[in-house]
C-alpha cells in the first residue's frame, strides 16, 4: 500500500445547479460555505457539462468519454413507460471493452474510493468501481487511515424535482427577490419555484460546509484537493437542452499550494475533464482512449478552444441536437427541426414553471421570448453569449455572423468525426447489437490459476488445491474487457478488492472468492476456491 503523501480528493457535487452562488456574483444567493471555498481556491467561470441531463452527463464524468461516443446518450435506459412499451428499454449500455470507470485506475494505484451515493451512469455501476458505494460511504471508513482516498458526495436536494411544491413545500427566500430570465413569465408560481431552488442551494451549501469541517477535523484539509461541480442546470429551457442554462455549471477547486486562493480562471473546461484531471493530479497516467483532458497537474493539456454538448432521447421522446461553444459563441444543430421544442416528457411537465407556461400559452398570454419554447425550432442556432447571455436572439442566417457560423459548423463536424456519433444509429438497432438474442450478456466467471512448484500456471484449479510455498494465483476472465474483484473475507457483505496482479498466498488455508464484470453485462457467478499452502 503506497503511503507517500499523494493528494487525497474530495468531490462534492450538487445536482441540477447553475452557478447561482454569491461567489459567482449572484446577489440573491446565500452560499457562505461555497463563497469561502472559492476564496480559498479557484473559480472557473466557463465550466460546462456534456449534456443538459443527469445520466448522459454522469456517464461522461465517470468514463471520460462523450455519451454519443459510447452509447450512453439516451436519457433513461433502465425503465420503460407503460404507455410506450415499443421502446428498446430497459437496457444497460455496453460501452467499448476498454472503457472503465476512472476510479478503477485510482483503486489500482492504491486509492480508497467511496461514493455517497449517486451513480446514474446509464449502466449498472460495476463492483470494481468503488471500495464503498452506499449512503454511508466516507473517507473515514478506509481500513488504513494513512491510505490516500477519493471520496464523492452527491447532494441531491437541488434536483429539479425539489421545485415541485408537493415534494418540498418550504421556501426560505422571498419570491419577489427572484431575477427571472426573459423567457419565463413573471407570475407568483414561477417566482415560488425559483425561490424554492435557491432554498435548496442554501441547504446544500450547509452540507458542503459540514463535509469541509469534517475534513478539517481529521487534519486532512492541507493534503486534500476539493472539487465542487454540478452535472447540469435545473430549469425549463435549461435542463435537457444545450443552452447555457442547461450546461453551464459551477466549478470550484481548492488545491492547497497548487491554486492561488481567490483566483478566477476563464478558460473553458468540461465536466468530461474531471476524471482525467484527478488522474493527472494523482500522478496516474491518463489512458489514451479518454476523450476528456486534464486541466490541472503534470498531464494538463493546453486550454480548450471549444466545449461540446449533445441532446438525444429524453424519457419517452426522441430528439437529436448537437452543440459547440467557445468562450463567446454557441452553435446548435437541430437534426429534427420538424419536431416541436417541447415533445412529451412527463417529468418535465410536472415542473411548476412548465405547468405555468402551458397554462399561459393556452390562454394566449405569453409574449416575446416566453414563446420560444412553443415555436418551431430552427435548423441551426447561433448565439453571442456575451451580448445575449440568455440565448434568445438567433444570429444564424445573418451575413455579419456567417464567419462564426461557418467556423463553428466545422468545429462541430470535426468533433463528431473524431469521437463518433452513435446517435446516428436508431436506438433499437444499437441495443440489438449489444443484446443480439434479446438478453443481457453475462460476464464469464473468473478462473484461478496457481503458479507454484506443483503447477506452473498452465491449468485452472476451480476448487483450489495444495501447494508448497511460494504460491501465486492468477485470476482470469474470458470476457473481453471484464474487471475482476476478489476477497479473502467470508460472509455476505465482504470488501471486494480490485484484481491488478497475481496474488501471493500465505502459508495455511486460504479461501479465495472472485467475481467478474464487464460494463453493460450481467455480473459473473461467484467463483471460490480453497488453497492450502505448506512450507
Amino acid at each position: 500500500m503506497r503511503n507517500d503523501r499523494r493528494p487525497n480528493f474530495l468531490w462534492i457535487s450538487f445536482e441540477d445547479t447553475n452557478p447561482f452562488y454569491g461567489c459567482y456574483g449572484d446577489a440573491v444567493a446565500r452560499t457562505p460555505n461555497l463563497d469561502r471555498l472559492a476564496a480559498q481556491g479557484c473559480t472557473w467561470t466557463n465550466a460546462f457539462s456534456t449534456a443538459g441531463v443527469c445520466a448522459p452527463a454522469r456517464s461522461a464524468i465517470i468514463t471520460g468519454m462523450y455519451p454519443i461516443s459510447i452509447g450512453t446518450h439516451h436519457m433513461r435506459t433502465t425503465h420503460t413507460n407503460p404507455a410506450t412499451p415499443e421502446m428498446p428499454t430497459p437496457y444497460s449500455a455496453v460501452v467499448p471493452h476498454y472503457v472503465r470507470c476512472f476510479t478503477e485506475y485510482l483503486r489500482a494505484d492504491g486509492y480508497y474510493c467511496t461514493n455517497n451515493v449517486k451513480t446514474d451512469y446509464q449502466f449498472d455501476p460495476p463492483l470494481t468501481a468503488w471500495d464503498e458505494l452506499s449512503t454511508e460511504g466516507h473517507w473515514r471508513n478506509r481500513p488504513d487511515p494513512g491510505q490516500s482516498f477519493f471520496a464523492v458526495f452527491n447532494l441531491n436536494r437541488t434536483h429539479e424535482s425539489g421545485m415541485w411544491p408537493e415534494k418540498c413545500p418550504e421556501i426560505a427566500f422571498d419570491p419577489n427577490a427572484m431575477k427571472l430570465p426573459p423567457y419565463f413569465p413573471d407570475t407568483p408560481k414561477v417566482r415560488e419555484a425559483m425561490a424554492r431552488m435557491y432554498t435548496h442551494i442554501e441547504y446544500n451549501d450547509g452540507i458542503l460546509g459540514d463535509l469541509l469541517g469534517q475534513l478539517k477535523e481529521d487534519r486532512l484539509a492541507d493534503n486534500t484537493i476539493v472539487f465542487h461541480w454540478s452535472d447540469h442546470g435545473p430549469l425549463p429551457r435549461g435542463k435537457r437542452w444545450p443552452y447555457d442554462s442547461g450546461i453551464r455549471v459551477p466549478m470550484i477547486i481548492r488545491w492547497p499550494g497548487g491554486l492561488q486562493p481567490g483566483s478566477v480562471k476563464e478558460e473553458l473546461v468540461s465536466t468530461i475533464d474531471l476524471g482525467p484531471t484527478v488522474l493527472s493530479l494523482a500522478g496516474i497516467p491518463i489512458p489514451w482512449h479518454m476523450q476528456g483532458q486534464a486541466f490541472l497537474g503534470a498531464q494538463a493539456a493546453p486550454p480548450r478552444r471549444y466545449v461540446y454538448a449533445s441532446r438525444d432521447r429524453h424519457d419517452e421522446s426522441y430528439d437529436m441536437v448537437r452543440a459547440v461553444r467557445d468562450k463567446r459563441f454557441k452553435y446548435i444543430r437541430n437534426y429534427n427541426p420538424d419536431s416541436p421544442c417541447l415533445p412529451w416528457v412527463p417529468y418535465l411537465n410536472r415542473h411548476p414553471i412548465m405547468q405555468e407556461m402551458w397554462r399561459l400559452y393556452m390562454a394566449g398570454e405569453l409574449k416575446g421570448p416566453q414563446l420560444l419554447m412553443f415555436k418551431a425550432r430552427p435548423v441551426e442556432e447561433l448565439y453571442d453569449t456575451r451580448s445575449d447571455p440568455y440565448e434568445i436572439r438567433n444570429l444564424a442566417g445573418y451575413a455579419k455572423h456567417e464567419p462564426e457560423l461557418r467556423r463553428l459548423r466545422q468545429a462541430l463536424d470535426a468533433w463528431i468525426g473524431e469521437v463518433g456519433d452513435m446517435g446516428q444509429i436508431p436506438e433499437a438497432e444499437m441495443v440489438r447489437r449489444w443484446y443480439p438474442d434479446g438478453k443481457k450478456p453475462q460476464t464469464a466467471p473468473p478462473l484461478f490459476i496457481p503458479i507454484c512448484q506443483e503447477s506452473p500456471g498452465q491449468e485452472p484449479t476451480p476448487e483450489g488445491g495444495t501447494c508448497k510455498a511460494p504460491v501465486l494465483v492468477q485470476l482470469h476472465c474470458a470476457t473481453q474487457g471484464a474487471s475482476i474483484a476478489y476477497t479473502f473475507e467470508r460472509g455476505d457483505d465482504p470488501h471486494w478488492l480490485l484484481y491488478t496482479a497475481p496474488l501471493r498466498l500465505a502459508e495455511g488455508a486460504t479461501r479465495l472468492r472472485a467475481r467478474a464484470i464487464r460494463i453493460g453485462y450481467e455480473e459473473s457467478k461467484e467463483s471460490a476456491a480453497t488453497f492450502t499452502v505448506s512450507a
